[in-house]
This record gives C-alpha cells, structure tokens and sequence, in this order.
C-alpha cells in the first residue's frame, strides 16, 4: 500500500469504529446510561438471563384480558412505551377491532404500513399494517394511528406517523 492512502484506511478504520460504537450502545448493551432500563435490561447485566430486547412479544388477547406479569419484552427498547390503558379510548376501540380481525371503519385499515422513515425497527416488506384511530371532530380519517408488526407488537402514533409509542398491553 502506498503511504498516500495509508490516511484513507485509518480514517475509514476509526470511522468503522465509532460507527460500531454507536451500534452498540443504541443497542441497549453499553453501559447503565441507557436512557430506558428495564427489569430485564437490568437483569441481564447482572448476569441472569433475560430475553433479548427484540425477541417476539404475543399480541395481548382480545376482550381486554390482562397479559401475565413479566411476559411483555419491547421490540424496540429505543422507542418509548404507552401503557395500553393510557391511550384514548378511541385507541383502546381500536385495538378491540384489531385483536377480533375487524370489521374496520376505514376501507384502508388493515393496509401494509411501509415505514418509509424508519421510525420503527426494520422489518421485511409487509411486516407493518396500519389501522386508524378514530379522531372525534375530524372529517377524515385524521392524524392518529395503531401500527401492528408481524409478530404481535403494536404502536401508537398521535400525529400520522411522526413519532411511534410502543403499546404496553400488561398496563
């Protein structure tokens, strides 16, 4: 290698390197400055086992029944979370529709949501549907939505996709 491009690899080098910094810290596994520890967070450094922070969570059941103690993991530990109880009751009707398979108000209920933004984890082509939210005084479909992941997550968004609450269904 000539030594004009040896600046070129170091550089690329640290640029990598803080790069896989960065990963790892968002990832939840660097330090107890992680800005939303859990119990399992917690645990998991400790030593115990606990599941990984994206593993599958169930969708809560239908009818409103509570979810076992300790049963939920956050698919994305990143993303602030909504206890399913503190959302407007337009919301909770929502989620009722969904957890029966409908039948829905809007004709684009149930369509794939394409997270353009990438405001949720990645996920493959499909994997997101989107439901609206019943906005009292709007005269369309207004801004609010419940966004479901193949695996049973769900997200609140008050404002047509600009920010993203995961659902707590245990609360």
């Amino acid at each position: 290698m000539t030594r004009s491009k040896s600046p070129l690899v170091v550089v690329a080098v640290l640029i990598l390197a803080v790069l896989a910094g960065a990963g790892y810290l968002l990832a939840g596994k660097g330090g107890s400055s992680h800005p939303k520890a859990s119990p399992s967070t917690t645990t998991a450094a400790a030593g115990g086992s606990a599941p990984k922070p994206s593993a599958p969570k169930p969708s809560p059941p239908a009818g409103g029944a509570s979810v076992p103690s300790g049963s939920w993991v956050p698919a994305d530990p990143a993303l602030a979370d909504v206890c399913r109880t503190k959302l407007p009751s337009q919301a909770q009707d929502t989620l009722t529709l969904i957890a029966k398979n409908g039948p829905y108000p809007y004709n684009r209920d149930g369509i794939v949501f394409e997270n353009r933004e990438s405001r949720l984890p990645k996920k493959a082509d499909g994997y997101y549907h989107e439901f609206t939210v019943v906005t009292p005084s709007s005269n369309d479909r207004g801004t609010r939505r419940v966004v479901t992941g193949g695996s049973g997550e769900q997200y609140w968004s008050p404002d047509h996709y600009v920010t993203f609450q995961e659902i707590d269904p245990r609360c």
